[in-house]
């Protein structure tokens, strides 16, 4: 593998278009965008050419809410889902991955999810978490939601607390307040952003909670990133309100959407996006994510379990793929919600932008049908022609 490497005569995406131009890769860093990039060393190192001609160069993949321990078992026992191999994230584009626990507190816990996002950097990916889970009071690897942010690196948030929802712990006004205090606080002290991710249900109730810490504390619409937004057409309503007000919305992609549009109103996250945009919406106000490794149960009006399924990390490009293809959303903005945008509300240095001093995480689209080419995550090459050259510890080359 070598130290230095040159993407030529690519589409730069930044993910603002830049143009064609080469990018030089010095290490983990993208060192130079630019045409006709020359790296020189006097014959120390040896430059590694890769042909970007043809390709849409963008910005590694953020996946902002992923089940990498594995979640679910709303259905018993065997229906816990299997967790997430470094060929789930790197096969469909994601360099940097934020994982979290979601229903089940109790059987998946933060020693293990940690230990799970240290594996999978170990392996050659960036990876975040959140602490907690549904559950209120937020189950904490210290015992202190505050000391899991401040002191714990990886961790960055809180999540996904569950609310509006069933499954959620019913938590009161003044829980799920201080729930927000606490994350900000320990976010401002530790310079991160201490996030408090919010898992949104099916319930009437919306976005009740979040909406009335915003309007009866001094905690700001930004503290929050409530996903699962285009669960429900009304739901959705309410979340584009709260965008328009300043707020951050996360999609949780769906990459078995034609089948669920059947049973629910679930909105296709590029006629949400359009919409989003077509109201006036600034484009940073937007994130997608897949809920990769999630549950996806299936329950009736009245709350009883009828089935389920899984969520997928390669819904994410096929998002920003329908994006462009059905909505004539431009790449350059479609991609944001997984690079730029979660790169700036999780305050994740370093990553989201094709720029210089940036880390080396790219991807190479082809410009027909946007499929995955190449994937370099912190300098390192791990799909190379659509297939995967570096593998997990327990992958099959």
């Amino acid at each position: 593998m070598g130290m230095v490497k040159i993407i030529r005569n690519a589409k730069v995406y930044q993910p603002e278009y830049a143009g064609v131009k080469d990018i030089l890769i010095l290490g983990d860093k993208i060192a130079a965008v630019g045409e006709n990039l020359k790296a020189d060393f006097g014959g120390a190192l040896e430059a590694e050419e890769i042909n970007g001609e043809g390709m849409a160069a963008v910005p590694g993949f953020i996946d902002s809410h992923e089940h990498i321990l594995g979640g679910g078992g709303e259905g018993g026992f065997h229906t816990r889902t299997p967790e997430a191999g470094l060929k789930d994230l790197t096969m469909n584009g994601i360099t940097t991955v934020v994982g979290c626990i979601g229903t089940d507190g109790v059987g998946r816990d933060m020693t293990a999810l940690l230990a799970k996002a240290h594996g999978l950097e170990n392996e050659g990916v960036t990876t975040y978490t959140y602490t907690g889970a549904y559950q209120v009071p937020v189950p904490t690897l210290t015992g202190s939601l505050m000391k899991d942010i401040m002191m714990l690196d990886k961790v960055i948030g809180v999540g996904e607390v569950a609310i509006s929802d069933h499954r959620s712990s019913q938590p009161s006004f003044e829980e799920f307040a201080r729930i927000a205090a606490d994350a900000r606080v320990a976010g401002m002290l530790s310079g991160k952003a201490g996030i408090v991710n919010v898992h949104l249900g099916d319930s009437p109730r919306k976005l009740d909670l979040i909406l009335k810490v915003v309007r009866d504390t001094e905690i700001p619409a930004s503290q929050f990133l409530p996903t699962h937004v285009n669960r429900n057409a009304a739901l959705f309503d309410e979340c584009l309100e709260f965008a328009k007000d300043g707020g951050t919305i996360d999609f949780t992609g769906n990459e078995d959407i034609n089948y669920w549009e059947t049973i629910c109103d679930e909105v296709r996250v590029c006629k949400g996006i359009r919409r989003l945009l077509d109201m006036g919406i600034s484009s940073d106000r937007f994130t997608i994510s897949s809920d990769g490794q999630g549950s996806m149960p299936v329950f009736s009006a009245k709350g009883e379990y009828q089935g389920i399924g899984i969520g997928k990390a390669s819904c994410l490009l096929k998002e920003v793929r329908e994006c462009v293809q059905k909505e004539n959303i431009p790449l350059e903005t479609a991609v944001k919600g997984i690079t730029s945008n979660p790169a700036a509300i999780l305050k994740l240095n370093g990553k989201g932008h094709i720029k210089p001093g940036f880390d080396a995480d790219i991807c190479l689209l082809t410009e027909e049908g946007l499929k995955l080419d190449t994937v370099i995550a912190r300098g390192r090459i791990m799909v190379e022609k659509g297939k995967q050259t570096v593998f997990g510890t327990f992958e099959r080359s």
